[in-house]
């Protein structure tokens, strides 16, 4: 087998499991957003469930426990962010970044108090992480040209919550687009008031809509700590939070759309990766913190070049109080 397609499939093969936890928090963040609550939360919701997971991981030696607390701790920063901005009409960017600088500050406490490891949580093992699933086939398929390699390596070899994050897409879009939940979901973020007219609760959808955000940003948390990594570090969401939403502008507010936009900006991660420390030609060695910077520069460049286009919701990060 030639060199080159088998770096092309383990190319595409480290974009997929790189955009597996900005698939799942950008979903999240639709829900949100599209009822009208703006979700700058998300990193923080994804590290408070990074710790909450791995710490438990730890210490029952139970990866799915480790998801369970990973999801129940996003849930109750969804929760909280939607007490401060749904019932209490707090300003939404606020709420969002408050959380996720205390978050960013609380793990590295706790981590250091329960475990004494400067912040960090101790390894995983065995049942206390994720391992890669070899799919039916992938073997008896591996000498099969072309078809072969795509299945080995790109199809199979990854964990459940990349899985997860490949069926969450066509089940989220179905259930905004399909269904009565979406409906009024949809509704809420473009015209609350004629919701609440027709005798819809505004409060009661955008916490639901808080609720299944939070649900999905807490599987990407846990992703990160039980999945793709053995343990739990400091800011170990390393701004994926802030892609992800990203992602979402510049994917409309609509689920394929914003795939493909995770797939693009995790490519340009594994690119920088694949970038450090090899001279180009003409150019030498490029510096390592310039190509880090590779994935941040390519946001502010979309963003820049197609925010402009996006249509948000009309009434994404406007209070709603009943009229009485």
């Amino acid at each position: 087998m030639s060199e080159a397609p088998l770096l092309a499939a383990l190319l595409a093969a480290a974009t997929v499991r790189g955009a597996a936890p900005l698939v799942l928090a950008a979903l999240g963040g639709l829900f949100a957003e599209r009822s009208g609550i703006v979700d700058i939360g998300l990193e923080g919701k994804m590290l408070a469930s990074a710790f909450a997971a791995a710490a438990t991981a730890a210490v029952t030696g139970s990866a799915w426990a480790g998801v369970a607390a990973g999801v129940t701790a996003a849930v109750g920063l969804a929760l909280a962010h939607g007490f401060a901005c749904i019932t209490h009409h707090g300003n939404q960017v606020v709420s969002g970044m408050a959380l996720n600088i205390t978050v960013s500050g609380l793990t590295a406490v706790l981590g250091n108090a329960w475990f004494q490891q400067g912040g960090q949580t101790p390894l995983l093992g065995g049942a206390g992480r994720f391992a890669p699933i070899e799919l039916p086939g992938a073997s008896a398929l591996a000498t099969v040209p072309g078809l072969g390699l795509l299945y080995r390596e790109i199809v199979s070899g990854h964990n459940v919550l990349v899985y997860a994050a490949a069926a969450a897409v066509p089940v989220v879009a179905w259930l905004v687009a399909r269904t009565r939940f979406g409906l009024r979901l949809r509704a809420v973020g473009e015209s609350p008031g004629a919701v609440d007219t027709a005798g819809i609760s505004v409060a009661g959808t955008r916490y639901r809509a808080l609720l299944a955000g939070g649900v999905l940003c807490g599987l990407s948390g846990a992703y990160l700590s039980i999945a793709h990594n053995a343990s739990f570090i400091r800011d170990m969401s390393a701004g994926k939070g802030y892609l992800a939403l990203a992602a979402l502008i510049f994917g409309q507010w609509r689920p394929l759309p914003t795939l493909g936009a995770c797939l693009l900006f995790a490519f340009a991660d594994v690119a920088q990766t694949r970038l450090q420390g090899t001279p180009l030609p003409g150019v030498g060695v490029v510096p390592v913190q310039l190509v880090q910077a590779l994935p941040y520069v390519l946001t502010v460049c979309l963003l820049g070049g197609f925010v402009g286009r996006a249509v948000a919701p009309r009434a994404i990060g406007v209070p709603y109080a009943k009229e009485r």
